[in-house]
């Protein structure tokens, strides 16, 4: 069931604290219980931003490759349902000056039609694939995945048919509450497997 738009307005006047949250997940008893209600199942990837690293030297690459964004828009493609929040609850909930608020997150699946259409919408995959690229120009990095927090605090369920694409900045973003919670938690946040890159003393910090 949709939560009501009070309920929104209190998660971002109370989205200063969520440190606390965080390190209650730490507590004997407490945290277990926070871990079943908002994130079990979850499973979610840091989506990295496109960029170009130039070395002095050339690098051997395949004639294809499939960047980190494309991940991101196959996922929108693949969706028949796509939803797009008015705002990002934690930038508006910490009323950022660095990225834009208006840029919230994307759902897809089926699940997305129970959000409160108070708080958001639902588009066209073409819409929501216009707004991924919006957020990756703004400098936003995605966060895709299951996340059972979004299925809880939006009434949207159930969890395994709502997907979240956050759009992240480095100064709001909700898990840069990360250090703060416990290990059985953050073990759920993983980083996209990819392209490692290692640094020898042969390095002349080009």
């Amino acid at each position: 069931m949709a939560r009501p738009l009070w309920f929104n307005k209190l998660l971002k006047a109370a989205f200063p604290q969520s440190w606390m949250v965080a390190r209650m997940t730490r507590w004997p008893l407490v945290g277990a219980w926070l871990d079943h209600w908002l994130f079990e199942g979850d499973d979610l990837f840091v989506v990295p931003k496109p960029r170009v690293i130039v070395l002095n030297r050339t690098v051997p690459g395949q004639e294809t490759s499939c960047v980190p964004w494309q991940v991101v828009d196959h996922f929108i493609n693949q969706a028949n349902y796509h939803w797009l929040m008015n705002d990002c609850i934690c930038r508006s909930g910490k009323k950022c000056k660095d990225y834009p608020r208006e840029l919230g997150c994307i759902f897809l699946g089926e699940a997305s039609l129970q959000i409160n259409p108070q708080i958001g919408r639902r588009v066209s995959r073409e819409e929501a694939l216009a707004h991924a690229q919006k957020c990756r120009e703004a400098g936003l990095v995605h966060l895709i995945g299951r996340n059972k927090l979004d299925a809880v605090w939006l009434g949207a369920g159930p969890g395994r048919k709502l997907m979240t694409i956050c759009n992240c900045c480095p100064c709001c973003c909700l898990w840069n509450n990360l250090p703060l919670l416990s290990r059985e938690i953050t073990r759920k946040i993983t980083r996209m497997p990819g392209v490692s890159v290692s640094v020898n003393e042969n390095c002349t910090g080009c």
